[in-house]
């Protein structure tokens, strides 16, 4: 398949978290075919993080195809691409692909709509395997030429290319220094750290000098807002900052801590000193799903919990003790 020179979108409409594994095969990409044109397709909240990865090439959010789906094929032809990169599946944007006539459309083999869909089917499995998402992400490389999936240290180095947006904080919150952010929800997508630990923890940072930043969005902060003690140093920024903003703060603490989230990835792409709270639970295991960074750190209450290995239901992650976390913290 000739790929220099061509129009190639990145298809992957899902969460932060997922679209930040998903960054490092843009590097890939430009490292072997630096006459490329990248193309990220994904949901629009999701712009911010896409655009500060300076290998991406242009954004499109696929909710804009969503507005008016008769002119959508149309609208999609219009973007001249040459291969798509099923990363995440869609049945709606491969049919759509195909019909938008473009020639190279590569997805997964394990997707019914990718046998009518897709000219490049490539067979690897994503619950069982032991490699890491952003590793799994690489598998649908094969087509253009790859022929070993790097390590998972080669992948967290195209890291670097991730900016900081240029945006300013809240006054109060830009002459902060020696912060630790907390942010204790993920929205559903993982088993969740106690909130009454999250502020055990807060308690302690303040005793010894430092400033705490809770974030979240504005419904995460109805569920443990009235829980935070009331403190100079502890602060309160869910539902105040936007997604630039809270990328900037993350890139200013010394220590962000949360369970598999959004930010966890944020600060991990930042070089921040992240602690990711884990179950040790397939396919939700930190072997899958730790964030990308040479100052990530994962905790788990134990490697070898019996429940979870068996897949049985399990709330583990609870049971981490605020010192683990402690330990691992920059003071």
């Amino acid at each position: 398949m000739e790929v220099n020179g061509k129009r190639i979108i990145i298809s992957r409409t899902d969460s932060i978290g997922d679209v930040m594994l998903t960054l490092p095969i843009c590097a890939w990409i430009k490292r072997n075919f630096s006459d490329t044109h990248l193309i990220f397709l994904g949901k629009g909240y999701t712009r911010d993080i896409v655009t500060a990865y300076e290998l991406v090439d242009e954004f499109i959010d696929w909710n804009d195809f969503l507005t008016d789906r008769s002119t959508s094929a149309d609208r999609f032809k219009a973007l001249n691409a040459d291969i798509i990169l099923h990363v995440f599946p869609s049945k709606s944007i491969a049919r759509l692909a195909k019909k938008a006539g473009i020639s190279e459309r590569i997805g997964t083999s394990h997707r019914l709509f990718h046998l009518s869909t897709c000219n490049h089917r490539v067979n690897f499995t994503r619950r069982g395997s032991d490699l890491h998402e952003s590793q799994l992400n690489h598998e649908l490389l094969r087509p253009l030429g790859l022929k070993s999936i790097p390590s998972l240290q080669e992948i967290t180095d195209t890291t670097k290319y991730f900016r900081r947006p240029q945006v300013g904080l809240p006054e109060d919150l830009e002459r902060l220094n020696d912060i630790t952010i907390l942010h204790p929800r993920s929205q559903g997508s993982a088993k969740e750290w106690p909130i009454k630990k999250y502020v055990e923890l807060a308690e302690k940072l303040v005793e010894a000098g430092k400033n705490v930043l809770f974030t979240g969005t504005e419904n995460e902060g109805a569920q443990f807002r009235e829980q935070l003690p009331v403190h100079e140093q502890i602060n309160d920024t869910t539902g105040q900052l936007s997604l630039q903003q809270l990328m900037i703060l993350i890139s200013k603490a010394d220590n962000l801590v949360a369970c598999s989230t959004g930010p966890l990835h944020i600060a991990g792409y930042y070089g921040v000193n992240t602690i990711g709270l884990f179950s040790p639970k397939r396919p939700i295991h930190p072997g899958r799903w730790k964030a990308l960074g040479d100052g990530v750190q994962i905790v788990v209450k134990d490697e070898n919990c019996p429940k979870c290995a068996a897949g049985k239901e399990c709330s583990c992650i609870e049971e981490i003790s605020v010192d683990s976390v402690w330990s691992k913290l920059k003071k």
